[in-house]
Formats: C-alpha cells, sequence, structure tokens
C-alpha cells in the first residue's frame, strides 16, 4: 500500500447474578434479561434492499464467518497498531497509530471500496490512542499524558496548528486514552484508565471517565470506579453515554465478567472494591463494597477485553440492525484458553434490549490461537461498518449485500 509522506515540522439489567450486591444508585431502567453470547453468526439478514458491495474485494487472510449477506474486505493494511478511529468533515477515516505517534489518513478518493494510500495527518505526537471531531472541524487528540486540538490542514491534509486542551494526566498503567464529544457539542468525554489491575489510586482520576468543555476548562469526574474504559458512545436516540469496561484480573477464568454500562454524573461503579457491580474484591472489599455502586447493563465474557463501540446509524444493513450495538472484542487469553477476538451485537430494535450474540468471528482459531485482535469499530457516510486490528495492521469494511 502506498504511503503519502508528509513532512512538516508541527506537529440489566437484570445481570445474571450469581451472587450478590445490587446497586442501589438511581440509573435508567434496565432491559429485563441479558443471556451471555451464545448464538453464532448465519442468521438471514433479509429486510431491506441491500446496496451495492464495493466494487473491489480484498478478502481477509483467513475466513470470517458473518450473518447471511454480509461481507468483509481488508480496507487498508500495511498500519502499525492502529486503534481508534473516526470520519472526518471530508467523510474520510482518520486512525490514531499510537507506535508511531501518528494519526493517519485513509481515503477511498476513487470509491472502489479501497484505500487509496495512507496519508499522515499528524505526526510527532505522544502516544496518540483516540481522537474526535468537533463541530468547527478541528481535530481532537486523546495522548497518554494530555489532549490537544489541531487545526488548519494544508492542501494535503496536514494539520499544521496544535493546542494543548488538557494536560497533566498520569501516564503508566492502562494508557489508552477514549475520547468523544456529546451530541450538543456542548462536553468532551476522556477515559482515563487505572494505573494497576487492582490498587487504591494515589490520582483520583484514574479508573474514571472525566467531562470537560471543548476548550479544557470545567473539568469534573462524570464517572468513577471504572477500571479500564475503551469504549465510548452516545446512543443516537436517547444521547445516553455507553461504555465498555475491561474489568481486573486474577479472580479465576470466569469472574468478573466484562462489562457494558451505561454512565451519568457523580456515578461510582465500584472499583477496586466491587467488579460488575456484585463481586467483592477479595483484598480491597467488604461486605458493603458492592452498596450503592452502578450496576451494568449487560454482562459479557470474562477476559474478552471489550473496547470499540458503536450504535449503527448507516442505512445500508437491513432494518433489524438499525441502533444496534456492535462491540469489538480485543481478547486475551487467561489461563489456557484465549476468548473473544471477535465482534458481538447487541439488538436495540423497538421492545428490544439484546440477547448479546456474535456477529463477527473467526480471528480466533480452533486450535486456541488467534490472528487479529479486533479494537474499534465506526459506522461509514455508506453504512459500511469498519473495524481497526492493531496486531495485524488492518482496517477491515464490513458491508451488507443481500
Amino acid at each position: 500500500m502506498k504511503i503519502f509522506r508528509i513532512v512538516i515540522p508541527l506537529v440489566l439489567v437484570t445481570a445474571i447474578l450469581l451472587t450478590g450486591c445490587q446497586g442501589k444508585v438511581d440509573q435508567p431502567p434496565a432491559p429485563t434479561s441479558i443471556p451471555l453470547p451464545t448464538a453464532q453468526p448465519g442468521s438471514s439478514g433479509g429486510g431491506t434492499e441491500p446496496l451495492n458491495p464495493p466494487p473491489r474485494v480484498i478478502p481477509p487472510e483467513n475466513s470470517i464467518q458473518l450473518p447471511e449477506g454480509f461481507g468483509i474486505t481488508v480496507y487498508a493494511d500495511e498500519l502499525e497498531g492502529p486503534r481508534m478511529m473516526a470520519f472526518g468533515p471530508d467523510d474520510m477515516i482518520y486512525v490514531a497509530e499510537p507506535s508511531t505517534g501518528r494519526i493517519l489518513r485513509l481515503p477511498d478518493r476513487d470509491g472502489d471500496g479501497i484505500a487509496d494510500g495512507i496519508e499522515i495527518a499528524a505526526d510527532e505526537l505522544l502516544d496518540p490512542t483516540s481522537l474526535a471531531f468537533y463541530k468547527d472541524g478541528s481535530m481532537y487528540v486523546a495522548e497518554t499524558t494530555r489532549v490537544i486540538r489541531l487545526e488548519d490542514p494544508d492542501e494535503d491534509g496536514f494539520y499544521q496548528e496544535r493546542e494543548i486542551i488538557v494536560a497533566g494526566i498520569a501516564a503508566g498503567g492502562n494508557t489508552s486514552r477514549t475520547i468523544i464529544f456529546s451530541p450538543d457539542w456542548q462536553h468532551l468525554y476522556l477515559s482515563i484508565g487505572s494505573s494497576c489491575n487492582v490498587c487504591r489510586e494515589q490520582d483520583q482520576r484514574r479508573a474514571t471517565v472525566m467531562r470537560f468543555n471543548p476548550d479544557g476548562s470545567g473539568d469534573r469526574i462524570y464517572t468513577k470506579g471504572l477500571r479500564y474504559v475503551v469504549g465510548m458512545a452516545f446512543n443516537p436516540r436517547n444521547a445516553i453515554l455507553w461504555v465498555t469496561n475491561v474489568e481486573r484480573t486474577g479472580l479465576g477464568v470466569d469472574l468478573p465478567p466484562e462489562t457494558l454500562y451505561v454512565i451519568y454524573i457523580d456515578a461510582d461503579a465500584g472499583w477496586p472494591f466491587c467488579h460488575a457491580g456484585r463481586i467483592t474484591d477479595p483484598e480491597y472489599g467488604n461486605k458493603n463494597s458492592c452498596e450503592e455502586v452502578l450496576s451494568p447493563y449487560f454482562e459479557l465474557e470474562a477476559h474478552t477485553i471489550p473496547f470499540g463501540i458503536t450504535f449503527y446509524t448507516g442505512e445500508q444493513f437491513p432494518e433489524q440492525y438499525q441502533n444496534d450495538l456492535f462491540i469489538a472484542l480485543h481478547g486475551s487469553s487467561e489461563g489456557a484458553q484465549a476468548v473473544g477476538h471477535k465482534i458481538i451485537r447487541i439488538p436495540f430494535g423497538p421492545g428490544e434490549n439484546g440477547p448479546v450474540q456474535d456477529f463477527a468471528v473467526g480471528w480466533l482459531l480452533e486450535d486456541g490461537t488467534n490472528w487479529g485482535t479486533p479494537v474499534d469499530l465506526i459506522v461509514g457516510p455508506d453504512g459500511s461498518l469498519f473495524l481497526s486490528d492493531d496486531s495485524r495492521g488492518i482496517i477491515y469494511r464490513i458491508y451488507y449485500s443481500g
């Protein structure tokens, strides 16, 4: 893949409860059931007239199983650890590349469904992991220790001006930072992971989602007690903020479950004293630790490491996929068995709240090894679903062809 190098010196729920503590904090009403993911892809995708599939299709290295009518193509490759993505005002994909300190743009100007090349939109950044575009077209980038705003792209799309918006974020531990703007553009949300697997933090901003004004002022802890939030998405129907949370390890193969939360101001999800709203930590917790904490809306399979999430807002997929939540499971190995390494879907149609079901599988092989690690998901202007894979250096495009 051709790289254009630009050198410029700038840079619920009723959660399946086994024991426990029911959260007593006031929160949105939960759905009535949350079966763990057992469904396999293959159900019919009918219901709408399909759009044309991409003119070019580059198959993945190994087979990926999707529901009937869906396809997948390599959109871009030869990237170096791509993480979180966003579509810019120009309708092109921008992706953070932490290991190289770059933000890349992946255009498809000829409309053939494959990126034309890799263009550098910003470089010399400090471990950038996510980005978000503001309503004025400026790009906000979350680095490990700060958030910066980039403006004034030149004719090649390289951003020439930068300004520090948030500084002094602690380094170390879980260093991935995710940013997202509220639908009304009034606030910027920033996730700051914990410094450890389980511990008492010295910095109260660790293991939280913070909220700021777009200029970096007005900072406050929005929700605390979330060990490691990576995925954040507002439900477009009601502007409620959903997040994925990577729970602690070391309690066994099946505990604690990974979690999906609806969060709101001044809520506490319990870490490090309580996990998943119901599991008392054996080292830091006590009999009251799971009282008055936020309960997860859904529990997911333990140690699957849920990362990027998106609500489907396109028109390409069949009607039954509208507003459904898609989650990328980065995957891990706790004990001898690898888990995750797939995309799951939670239906949110009229009267629906689940169940959790597999949508795209195949990165985890039968011998327990994996050949890919899904990271982030975003919906494209044409309704396709784009997926980043940081271990393979690939961006995939998932489309519906009927």
